[in-house]
């Protein structure tokens, strides 16, 4: 029987790790076929949960959960699923998780694994840390767990648990797998689990993973069903890929000879405020601010005068940086604040589909934007994942048929990804590859 890796993503930035593979931006049944019979080992769905409130969230999965069933229904396929969230542990948990056991259970455990190695985090001791700046900082103690939504108290994996279920699940009952438990071999353990176990998973380095799936993989072979939420490094050690076929700094190969590209931030966590801020010093990019509190009221005149300015931009060899208003703004609840960004994400999309149709590659910076640009603003039903141009910064590419932009390559740039200088960095490698294909002097 063939091991599917199957994953359901709250943003499309689980795909960091990976290379090769589809994302499907839809959901339908004869859409999951083709991610069930494409000859990578895995495929993502990109679900965008993290940008709508928990009831919808729980609804999503569930849909999604009855169409793999029914699209599982008589292949010769063993699935392994994950639901794929934030490695800061912000995310509809234990509500995604709960609907997929709901639809596709019973499992005999769950395991959370939010390690994410290229963006400097780590689990020890079941503690979540982040590192930065040499310090290693337990997340609870970052600006992640201050989230508006999804904000948490404890860094402690268990304590986290018990928190996120209102005490359904108790912090005792946790089973935890540290290091010396990973490094010394976890199969026994993992065949005795039954009854929908909850586990938390240490891991500092890929290896570790490494050691950790290989136990899995006997396992589910041996009949146990398993069910994952992790950050992206855990797909890494699944997935079991050779490396990427075209090297990072490279990959600005994909981008269209000739032709300046676009910027598009959406994220406002302030290490993205940090990026912003150094490609904005680079020459040849031109800033648009989106004032997001003039949308509501004057969203189609803020539209035609940004679309028209682009254009103008583009046409003169430049790089247009279109980014929403950085200032924090106060919400009554979570509802309003939902809602609020729903309305921003529109914008952006409508922008989005008014880029110029020669533009020459386009980044999208912060998860849920990525999710919109790939699924509403390009309109993409799938993409193929060609692998990343930075650690933890993926590209797909446009279908050659794609109605405006044929061939488009799209940078997915999570929002907590990289150092202060990693935006500018992929610009340098974009706009530097399409002048040495076009024949001229690279840009300072």
């Amino acid at each position: 029987m063939k091991t599917k890796i199957i994953v359901l993503d709250d943003d499309p930035t689980g795909s960091q790790t990976v290379h090769g593979c589809l994302l499907l931006t839809r959901w339908d049944v004869a859409t999951l076929r083709e991610g069930i019979d494409d000859s990578a080992p895995l495929f993502f769905v990109l679900t965008n949960t993290r940008g709508v409130d928990a009831a919808r969230a729980g609804a999503i999965v569930r849909e999604v959960c009855r169409n793999l069933k029914t699209a599982l229904a008589g292949r010769d396929i063993h699935p392994i699923l994950v639901s794929r969230s934030d490695s800061t542990l912000r995310g509809h948990y234990p509500i995604e998780t709960d609907a997929i056991a709901a639809e596709l259970g019973p499992f005999d455990a769950h395991f959370l694994v939010p390690a994410f190695f290229e963006g400097g985090r780590v689990t020890r001791d079941s503690v979540h840390y982040l590192r930065s700046e040499g310090r290693e900082i337990p997340v609870h103690e970052t600006e992640f767990a201050r989230d508006s939504v999804f904000g948490y108290r404890h860094s402690f994996l268990p304590d986290y648990v018990e928190e996120k279920t209102k005490g359904r699940i108790k912090a005792s009952t946790v089973a935890r797998f540290v290091l010396a438990d990973i490094r010394a071999g976890v199969y026994d353990r993992l065949m005795a689990f039954t009854g929908d176990v909850c586990a938390v998973v240490d891991a500092e380095t890929q290896s570790d993973l490494d050691r950790f799936t290989d136990d899995v993989r006997r396992a589910v072979a041996a009949g146990k069903r398993f069910l994952f939420r992790s950050a992206a490094s855990l797909l890494t050690s699944l997935a079991r890929l050779p490396p990427q076929p075209v090297a990072p700094e490279r990959m600005g190969r994909y981008a269209l000879a000739g032709r300046a590209g676009a910027v598009v931030v959406g994220s406002h966590v302030p290490r993205s405020t940090r990026q912003l801020e150094a490609l904005l010093g680079r020459p040849d990019v031109v800033p648009f601010e989106v004032d997001v509190g003039r949308i509501p009221a004057e969203a189609d005149r803020m539209l035609l005068s940004l679309v028209g300015q682009i254009e103008h931009t583009h046409r003169a060899g430049m790089t247009p940086v279109i980014y929403t208003s950085r200032t924090e703004r106060d919400f009554a609840d979570r509802a309003e604040r939902l809602k609020f960004g729903a309305q921003v994400s529109a914008f952006l999309m409508n922008v989005v589909r008014n880029l110029p149709r020669t533009l020459g590659y386009l980044v999208s910076k912060g998860g849920i934007t990525s999710n919109d640009v790939l699924s509403d603003g390009l309109g993409l039903r799938s993409a193929r994942l060609l692998g990343q141009i930075l650690p933890g910064v993926s590209v797909v590419r446009c279908p050659a048929d794609h109605p405006r932009f044929p061939d488009l390559m799209v940078v997915i740039f999570p929002g907590n990804v990289g150092d202060d200088q990693a935006l500018a960095t992929v610009f340098e490698r974009l706009s530097h590859a399409a002048d040495a294909r076009r024949g001229a002097a690279p840009r300072a």
